[in-house]
Protein backbone atom coordinates (compact mmCIF):
# COMPACT_ATOMS: atom_id res chain seq x y z
CA UNK A 1 0.00 0.00 0.00
CA UNK A 2 1.70 3.22 -1.14
CA UNK A 3 1.68 6.40 0.92
CA UNK A 4 -0.18 8.83 -1.34
CA UNK A 5 -0.33 11.83 1.01
CA UNK A 6 1.71 13.21 3.88
CA UNK A 7 -1.00 12.34 6.42
CA UNK A 8 -2.06 8.95 5.04
CA UNK A 9 -1.73 5.98 7.41
CA UNK A 10 -3.95 3.50 5.58
CA UNK A 11 -5.79 3.26 2.29
CA UNK A 12 -9.08 1.76 1.12
CA UNK A 13 -9.29 -0.05 -2.21
CA UNK A 14 -12.19 1.70 -3.92
CA UNK A 15 -11.96 -0.39 -7.09
CA UNK A 16 -9.73 -3.02 -8.66
CA UNK A 17 -9.06 -2.60 -12.38
CA UNK A 18 -7.18 -5.90 -12.68
CA UNK A 19 -8.01 -9.48 -11.74
CA UNK A 20 -5.81 -12.33 -10.52
CA UNK A 21 -4.04 -13.84 -13.53
CA UNK A 22 -3.94 -10.62 -15.57
CA UNK A 23 -0.67 -9.44 -17.11
CA UNK A 24 0.28 -6.00 -15.88
CA UNK A 25 2.71 -3.60 -17.50
CA UNK A 26 4.64 -0.87 -15.74
CA UNK A 27 2.57 2.32 -15.54
CA UNK A 28 -0.71 0.46 -16.07
CA UNK A 29 -3.70 1.32 -13.86
CA UNK A 30 -4.21 -1.41 -11.25
CA UNK A 31 -6.59 0.03 -8.64
CA UNK A 32 -8.21 3.16 -7.26
CA UNK A 33 -7.15 3.92 -3.69
CA UNK A 34 -9.20 6.08 -1.32
CA UNK A 35 -6.80 8.09 0.82
CA UNK A 36 -7.63 10.47 3.65
CA UNK A 37 -8.29 13.28 1.17
CA UNK A 38 -9.12 11.89 -2.26
CA UNK A 39 -9.54 8.80 -4.40
CA UNK A 40 -6.37 8.37 -6.43
CA UNK A 41 -5.30 6.06 -9.23
CA UNK A 42 -2.58 3.53 -8.39
CA UNK A 43 -0.34 2.58 -11.31
CA UNK A 44 2.00 -0.39 -11.19
CA UNK A 45 5.69 0.44 -11.06
CA UNK A 46 6.71 -3.03 -12.26
CA UNK A 47 5.66 -5.72 -14.73
CA UNK A 48 4.30 -9.17 -14.00
CA UNK A 49 1.24 -11.31 -13.48
CA UNK A 50 -1.19 -10.41 -10.70
CA UNK A 51 -0.87 -13.45 -8.44
CA UNK A 52 -2.67 -12.25 -5.31
CA UNK A 53 -4.93 -9.45 -4.06
CA UNK A 54 -4.24 -8.56 -0.46
CA UNK A 55 -7.20 -6.23 0.01
CA UNK A 56 -10.81 -6.61 -1.08
CA UNK A 57 -12.74 -3.71 -2.57
CA UNK A 58 -14.05 -1.47 0.20
CA UNK A 59 -11.49 -2.79 2.70
CA UNK A 60 -8.49 -0.95 4.18
CA UNK A 61 -4.83 -1.81 4.53
CA UNK A 62 -2.06 0.09 6.36
CA UNK A 63 0.62 1.94 4.44
CA UNK A 64 3.33 -0.57 3.40
CA UNK A 65 0.93 -3.47 4.01
CA UNK A 66 0.46 -6.00 1.22
CA UNK A 67 -1.81 -4.57 -1.47
CA UNK A 68 -1.08 -7.17 -4.16
CA UNK A 69 1.65 -9.55 -5.30
CA UNK A 70 3.04 -9.56 -8.82
CA UNK A 71 5.37 -12.22 -10.24
CA UNK A 72 5.72 -14.84 -12.91
CA UNK A 73 2.78 -17.04 -13.86
CA UNK A 74 2.54 -20.00 -11.48
CA UNK A 75 5.15 -18.60 -9.10
CA UNK A 76 4.68 -19.52 -5.42
CA UNK A 77 3.82 -16.38 -3.46
CA UNK A 78 2.74 -18.04 -0.22
CA UNK A 79 6.23 -17.73 1.29
CA UNK A 80 5.87 -13.94 1.10
CA UNK A 81 2.55 -14.08 2.94
CA UNK A 82 3.99 -16.36 5.63
CA UNK A 83 6.94 -14.01 6.11
CA UNK A 84 4.59 -11.04 6.47
CA UNK A 85 2.46 -13.02 8.94
CA UNK A 86 5.54 -13.84 11.04
CA UNK A 87 6.55 -10.17 11.11
CA UNK A 88 3.07 -9.17 12.30
CA UNK A 89 3.10 -11.89 14.98
CA UNK A 90 6.56 -10.85 16.20
CA UNK A 91 5.48 -7.21 16.35
CA UNK A 92 2.37 -8.16 18.34
CA UNK A 93 4.40 -10.29 20.76
CA UNK A 94 6.87 -7.46 21.33
CA UNK A 95 4.01 -5.08 22.05
CA UNK A 96 2.49 -7.57 24.51
CA UNK A 97 5.84 -7.99 26.32
CA UNK A 98 6.21 -4.22 26.59
CA UNK A 99 2.74 -3.97 28.09
CA UNK A 100 3.51 -6.78 30.54
CA UNK A 101 6.66 -5.13 31.86
CA UNK A 102 4.70 -2.00 32.73
CA UNK A 103 2.37 -3.99 34.99
CA UNK A 104 4.80 -4.19 37.92
CA UNK A 105 2.45 -3.13 40.71
CA UNK A 106 1.22 -6.14 42.78
CA UNK A 107 -2.47 -6.82 43.07
CA UNK A 108 -4.17 -5.37 46.14
CA UNK A 109 -6.87 -7.26 48.00
CA UNK A 110 -10.26 -5.62 47.80
CA UNK A 111 -10.78 -6.56 51.45
CA UNK A 112 -7.79 -4.56 52.70
CA UNK A 113 -7.56 -1.55 50.37
CA UNK A 114 -9.91 0.35 48.10
CA UNK A 115 -9.66 -0.33 44.37
CA UNK A 116 -7.49 2.22 42.53
CA UNK A 117 -9.38 4.97 40.77
CA UNK A 118 -8.62 5.70 37.09
CA UNK A 119 -8.42 9.37 38.03
CA UNK A 120 -5.07 10.32 39.65
CA UNK A 121 -5.39 11.61 43.20
CA UNK A 122 -8.94 10.30 43.68
CA UNK A 123 -9.67 7.34 45.98
CA UNK A 124 -12.62 5.04 45.62
CA UNK A 125 -14.21 4.17 48.99
CA UNK A 126 -15.91 0.82 49.22
CA UNK A 127 -19.44 1.29 50.55
CA UNK A 128 -20.91 -0.89 53.26
CA UNK A 129 -23.23 -3.67 52.02
CA UNK A 130 -26.87 -2.67 51.62
CA UNK A 131 -29.80 -5.02 51.61
CA UNK A 132 -30.91 -5.84 48.07
CA UNK A 133 -34.53 -4.97 48.79
CA UNK A 134 -33.51 -1.54 50.05
CA UNK A 135 -31.52 -0.82 46.88
CA UNK A 136 -34.38 -1.88 44.63
CA UNK A 137 -36.87 0.21 46.60
CA UNK A 138 -34.65 3.29 46.57
CA UNK A 139 -33.96 2.90 42.84
CA UNK A 140 -37.62 2.59 42.02
CA UNK A 141 -38.57 5.60 44.16
CA UNK A 142 -35.93 7.81 42.50
CA UNK A 143 -36.81 6.65 39.00
CA UNK A 144 -40.59 6.80 38.94
CA UNK A 145 -42.43 10.09 39.30
CA UNK A 146 -46.20 9.96 38.75
CA UNK A 147 -49.31 11.94 39.49
CA UNK A 148 -51.81 10.39 41.97
CA UNK A 149 -54.32 9.84 39.15
CA UNK A 150 -51.68 8.14 36.99
CA UNK A 151 -50.74 5.84 39.89
CA UNK A 152 -54.38 4.91 40.42
CA UNK A 153 -54.96 4.20 36.72
CA UNK A 154 -51.74 2.19 36.48
CA UNK A 155 -52.69 0.08 39.50
CA UNK A 156 -56.12 -0.59 37.99
CA UNK A 157 -54.63 -1.70 34.67
CA UNK A 158 -51.74 -3.60 36.22
CA UNK A 159 -49.13 -1.39 34.53
CA UNK A 160 -45.62 -1.14 35.96
CA UNK A 161 -44.89 2.60 36.17
CA UNK A 162 -41.16 1.97 35.85
CA UNK A 163 -41.78 0.95 32.21
CA UNK A 164 -43.21 4.32 31.23
CA UNK A 165 -41.21 7.40 30.24
CA UNK A 166 -43.31 10.26 31.55
CA UNK A 167 -44.19 13.25 29.39
CA UNK A 168 -44.94 15.54 32.33
CA UNK A 169 -42.62 18.09 33.91
CA UNK A 170 -39.33 16.53 34.95
CA UNK A 171 -40.32 13.18 33.36
CA UNK A 172 -43.39 12.80 35.57
CA UNK A 173 -45.89 10.13 34.48
CA UNK A 174 -49.33 11.66 33.93
CA UNK A 175 -52.76 10.37 32.84
CA UNK A 176 -52.09 10.63 29.10
CA UNK A 177 -49.04 8.41 29.46
CA UNK A 178 -51.19 5.65 31.01
CA UNK A 179 -53.87 6.09 28.34
CA UNK A 180 -51.39 5.71 25.50
CA UNK A 181 -49.23 2.99 27.04
CA UNK A 182 -49.16 -0.37 25.26
CA UNK A 183 -48.24 -3.56 27.18
CA UNK A 184 -44.79 -4.92 26.29
CA UNK A 185 -43.40 -1.51 25.27
CA UNK A 186 -40.99 0.84 26.96
CA UNK A 187 -41.53 4.15 25.21
CA UNK A 188 -42.56 7.70 25.77
CA UNK A 189 -46.27 8.44 25.65
CA UNK A 190 -47.83 8.25 22.19
CA UNK A 191 -49.55 11.58 22.86
CA UNK A 192 -46.13 13.15 23.07
CA UNK A 193 -44.69 11.17 20.14
CA UNK A 194 -47.43 11.48 17.50
CA UNK A 195 -45.89 11.48 14.06
CA UNK A 196 -42.45 10.55 15.43
CA UNK A 197 -40.37 7.45 16.06
CA UNK A 198 -41.65 5.44 19.01
CA UNK A 199 -38.87 2.88 19.32
CA UNK A 200 -35.11 3.04 19.70
CA UNK A 201 -33.07 2.57 16.53
CA UNK A 202 -29.90 3.85 14.93
CA UNK A 203 -27.56 3.50 11.98
CA UNK A 204 -23.82 2.90 12.19
CA UNK A 205 -21.78 4.47 9.42
CA UNK A 206 -18.22 3.36 8.73
CA UNK A 207 -15.70 6.16 9.26
CA UNK A 208 -14.02 7.12 5.99
CA UNK A 209 -10.29 7.68 5.66
CA UNK A 210 -10.96 11.39 5.21
CA UNK A 211 -13.06 11.64 8.37
CA UNK A 212 -10.44 9.71 10.39
CA UNK A 213 -7.74 12.14 9.29
CA UNK A 214 -9.92 15.20 9.94
CA UNK A 215 -10.62 13.90 13.45
CA UNK A 216 -6.96 13.19 14.18
CA UNK A 217 -5.49 16.40 12.75
CA UNK A 218 -8.06 18.75 14.26
CA UNK A 219 -7.86 17.05 17.66
CA UNK A 220 -4.08 17.48 17.57
CA UNK A 221 -4.49 21.13 16.59
CA UNK A 222 -7.17 21.95 19.17
CA UNK A 223 -5.43 20.28 22.10
CA UNK A 224 -1.83 21.15 21.14
CA UNK A 225 -2.02 24.73 19.87
CA UNK A 226 -3.30 27.23 22.48
CA UNK A 227 -6.13 28.90 20.55
CA UNK A 228 -7.45 32.39 21.16
CA UNK A 229 -10.02 34.28 19.09
CA UNK A 230 -10.39 37.80 17.70
CA UNK A 231 -13.69 39.00 16.22
CA UNK A 232 -14.22 42.14 14.15
CA UNK A 233 -17.12 43.71 12.25
CA UNK A 234 -16.42 44.91 8.71
CA UNK A 235 -18.65 47.28 6.75
CA UNK A 236 -18.94 45.62 3.33
CA UNK A 237 -21.14 48.33 1.78
CA UNK A 238 -18.45 49.79 -0.50
CA UNK A 239 -17.10 46.32 -1.22
CA UNK A 240 -20.56 45.21 -2.30
CA UNK A 241 -20.89 48.22 -4.59
CA UNK A 242 -17.45 47.54 -6.09
CA UNK A 243 -18.35 43.88 -6.67
CA UNK A 244 -21.54 44.85 -8.52
CA UNK A 245 -19.57 47.26 -10.72
CA UNK A 246 -16.93 44.63 -11.49
CA UNK A 247 -19.49 41.93 -12.34
CA UNK A 248 -21.36 44.35 -14.60
CA UNK A 249 -18.37 44.67 -16.94
CA UNK A 250 -16.43 41.44 -16.36
CA UNK A 251 -17.12 38.00 -17.83
CA UNK A 252 -15.97 36.44 -14.55
CA UNK A 253 -18.48 36.88 -11.74
CA UNK A 254 -16.48 37.72 -8.64
CA UNK A 255 -17.74 36.45 -5.28
CA UNK A 256 -17.35 38.02 -1.84
CA UNK A 257 -15.10 35.11 -0.95
CA UNK A 258 -12.73 36.05 -3.78
CA UNK A 259 -12.50 39.57 -2.36
CA UNK A 260 -11.82 38.23 1.15
CA UNK A 261 -9.04 35.96 -0.16
CA UNK A 262 -7.45 38.84 -2.06
CA UNK A 263 -7.72 41.20 0.93
CA UNK A 264 -6.33 38.59 3.34
CA UNK A 265 -3.37 37.95 1.03
CA UNK A 266 -2.62 41.68 0.83
CA UNK A 267 -2.90 42.00 4.63
CA UNK A 268 -0.58 39.02 5.17
CA UNK A 269 2.08 40.75 3.09
CA UNK A 270 2.05 43.56 5.67
CA UNK A 271 1.87 41.21 8.69
CA UNK A 272 4.25 38.30 8.05
CA UNK A 273 4.01 36.99 11.63
CA UNK A 274 0.42 35.94 10.91
CA UNK A 275 1.77 34.07 7.88
CA UNK A 276 3.96 31.89 10.10
CA UNK A 277 4.12 28.34 11.45
CA UNK A 278 5.12 26.78 14.78
CA UNK A 279 7.84 24.20 14.09
CA UNK A 280 8.62 23.11 17.65
CA UNK A 281 12.14 24.44 18.07
CA UNK A 282 11.67 27.45 15.81
CA UNK A 283 9.02 29.61 14.14
CA UNK A 284 8.93 29.59 10.34
CA UNK A 285 8.03 32.98 8.85
CA UNK A 286 6.86 32.31 5.31
CA UNK A 287 7.74 34.83 2.63
CA UNK A 288 5.28 33.28 0.17
CA UNK A 289 1.52 33.50 0.72
CA UNK A 290 -0.43 30.30 0.05
CA UNK A 291 -4.04 30.56 1.23
CA UNK A 292 -5.99 27.40 1.96
CA UNK A 293 -9.71 27.65 1.17
CA UNK A 294 -11.97 25.24 3.07
CA UNK A 295 -14.27 23.31 0.73
CA UNK A 296 -17.08 21.10 2.07
CA UNK A 297 -17.54 17.65 0.55
CA UNK A 298 -19.84 14.80 1.56
CA UNK A 299 -17.22 13.04 3.70
CA UNK A 300 -15.93 16.17 5.44
CA UNK A 301 -13.70 19.09 4.58
CA UNK A 302 -10.83 19.62 2.16
CA UNK A 303 -8.52 22.63 2.00
CA UNK A 304 -7.07 23.20 -1.48
CA UNK A 305 -4.47 25.95 -1.71
CA UNK A 306 -4.42 29.14 -3.78
CA UNK A 307 -0.68 29.65 -4.22
CA UNK A 308 0.94 33.08 -4.28
CA UNK A 309 -2.51 34.56 -3.74
CA UNK A 310 -1.17 38.09 -3.27
CA UNK A 311 0.16 38.06 -6.85
CA UNK A 312 -3.10 36.91 -8.46
CA UNK A 313 -6.03 38.88 -9.81
CA UNK A 314 -9.57 38.40 -8.58
CA UNK A 315 -10.44 36.55 -11.80
CA UNK A 316 -7.55 34.13 -11.32
CA UNK A 317 -8.52 33.50 -7.69
CA UNK A 318 -12.14 32.94 -8.72
CA UNK A 319 -11.19 30.44 -11.43
CA UNK A 320 -8.86 28.48 -9.13
CA UNK A 321 -11.36 28.21 -6.29
CA UNK A 322 -14.12 27.01 -8.64
CA UNK A 323 -11.79 24.41 -10.14
CA UNK A 324 -10.70 23.19 -6.72
CA UNK A 325 -14.28 22.95 -5.49
CA UNK A 326 -15.29 20.77 -8.44
CA UNK A 327 -12.21 18.57 -8.13
CA UNK A 328 -12.85 18.15 -4.42
CA UNK A 329 -16.43 16.99 -5.02
CA UNK A 330 -15.22 14.59 -7.73
CA UNK A 331 -12.41 13.33 -5.44
CA UNK A 332 -9.85 14.34 -8.03
CA UNK A 333 -7.67 16.62 -5.90
CA UNK A 334 -3.99 15.70 -5.92
CA UNK A 335 -1.52 16.11 -3.02
CA UNK A 336 -0.03 19.17 -4.72
CA UNK A 337 -3.48 20.81 -4.55
CA UNK A 338 -3.86 20.66 -0.75
CA UNK A 339 -0.30 20.90 0.59
CA UNK A 340 1.70 23.99 1.51
CA UNK A 341 -0.91 26.36 2.99
CA UNK A 342 0.41 29.23 5.12
CA UNK A 343 -3.00 30.69 6.10
CA UNK A 344 -6.56 29.36 5.86
CA UNK A 345 -9.99 30.88 5.24
CA UNK A 346 -13.27 29.15 6.11
CA UNK A 347 -16.46 30.84 4.90
CA UNK A 348 -19.94 29.79 6.10
CA UNK A 349 -21.65 33.04 5.22
CA UNK A 350 -23.53 31.47 2.31
CA UNK A 351 -25.33 29.23 4.83
CA UNK A 352 -26.66 32.13 6.87
CA UNK A 353 -24.06 31.81 9.65
CA UNK A 354 -23.32 35.25 11.12
CA UNK A 355 -20.17 34.30 13.02
CA UNK A 356 -18.29 31.21 14.20
CA UNK A 357 -14.88 30.04 15.36
CA UNK A 358 -12.70 27.60 13.42
CA UNK A 359 -9.94 25.21 14.48
CA UNK A 360 -6.49 26.11 13.15
CA UNK A 361 -5.43 24.08 10.11
CA UNK A 362 -1.85 22.84 10.76
CA UNK A 363 0.80 23.98 10.08
CA UNK A 364 -0.79 27.46 9.93
CA UNK A 365 -0.77 29.71 12.96
CA UNK A 366 -4.13 31.31 12.09
CA UNK A 367 -7.44 30.61 10.39
CA UNK A 368 -10.05 33.21 9.43
CA UNK A 369 -13.72 32.29 9.93
CA UNK A 370 -15.97 34.42 7.70
CA UNK A 371 -19.66 34.93 8.45
CA UNK A 372 -22.48 36.18 6.27
CA UNK A 373 -23.21 39.78 5.30
CA UNK A 374 -26.20 41.25 7.14
CA UNK A 375 -27.90 44.61 6.57
CA UNK A 376 -27.58 46.44 9.89
CA UNK A 377 -28.51 49.94 11.11
CA UNK A 378 -25.45 51.97 12.14
CA UNK A 379 -24.57 55.56 13.05
CA UNK A 380 -22.52 57.20 10.30
CA UNK A 381 -21.46 60.86 10.60
CA UNK A 382 -23.97 61.32 13.40
CA UNK A 383 -26.89 60.02 11.35
CA UNK A 384 -28.68 56.69 11.18
CA UNK A 385 -27.69 54.71 8.11
CA UNK A 386 -27.87 51.19 6.73
CA UNK A 387 -24.71 49.13 6.30
CA UNK A 388 -23.86 45.62 5.14
CA UNK A 389 -21.94 44.20 8.08
CA UNK A 390 -19.81 41.06 7.94
CA UNK A 391 -18.25 39.51 11.04
CA UNK A 392 -14.92 37.70 10.87
CA UNK A 393 -13.25 35.74 13.66
CA UNK A 394 -9.59 34.79 13.53
CA UNK A 395 -8.36 31.81 15.54
CA UNK A 396 -4.71 32.29 16.51
CA UNK A 397 -2.01 30.00 17.84
CA UNK A 398 -0.72 31.92 20.87
CA UNK A 399 2.69 30.25 20.53
CA UNK A 400 3.23 32.26 17.34
CA UNK A 401 0.76 35.16 17.23
CA UNK A 402 -0.01 37.53 20.09
CA UNK A 403 -3.25 39.46 20.51
CA UNK A 404 -1.86 42.77 19.25
CA UNK A 405 -0.33 41.10 16.17
CA UNK A 406 -3.64 39.47 15.29
CA UNK A 407 -5.59 42.67 15.94
CA UNK A 408 -3.35 44.72 13.65
CA UNK A 409 -3.78 42.16 10.88
CA UNK A 410 -7.58 42.38 11.20
CA UNK A 411 -7.42 46.18 11.13
CA UNK A 412 -5.51 46.00 7.84
CA UNK A 413 -7.95 43.45 6.44
CA UNK A 414 -10.86 45.68 7.47
CA UNK A 415 -9.23 48.68 5.77
CA UNK A 416 -8.86 46.81 2.47
CA UNK A 417 -12.45 45.52 2.43
CA UNK A 418 -14.01 48.80 3.53
CA UNK A 419 -11.94 50.70 0.91
CA UNK A 420 -11.78 48.30 -2.06
CA UNK A 421 -10.23 50.97 -4.28
CA UNK A 422 -7.01 50.59 -2.29
CA UNK A 423 -7.18 46.80 -2.64
CA UNK A 424 -8.01 46.74 -6.35
CA UNK A 425 -5.38 49.35 -7.07
CA UNK A 426 -2.73 46.78 -6.22
CA UNK A 427 -3.59 44.53 -9.15
CA UNK A 428 -5.92 44.24 -12.12
CA UNK A 429 -9.30 42.58 -11.86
Amino acid sequence: MPKMSDTMTEGVVAKWHKNVGDNIKSGELVAEIETDKATMEFESFQEGVLLYKGVEEGKAAPVDGILAILGKAGEDYKALLEEESKKSAASGQQSAETTKTTETKPAVSAETEPAPSPTPGVKTIKAAPVAQSQVAESSADSRVKASPLAKKLAAGKGIDLSRIMGSGEGGRVVKRDIDWFKPGSFVASQGMMQGGVNEESYDEIAVSQMRKTIARRLAESKFTAPHFYLTMEIDMTRCSDARESINAISETKISFNDLVIKAAAAALRQHPKVNSSWMGEHIRVNHHIHIGVAVAVEEGLLVPVVRFADNKTLSQINAEVKTFAQKAKDKKLQPADWEGNTFTISNLGMFGIEEFTAIINPPDSCILAVGGIKETPIIRNGKMARAQIMKVTMSCDHRVVDGVTGAKFLQTLKGFLENPVVLLGQSSI
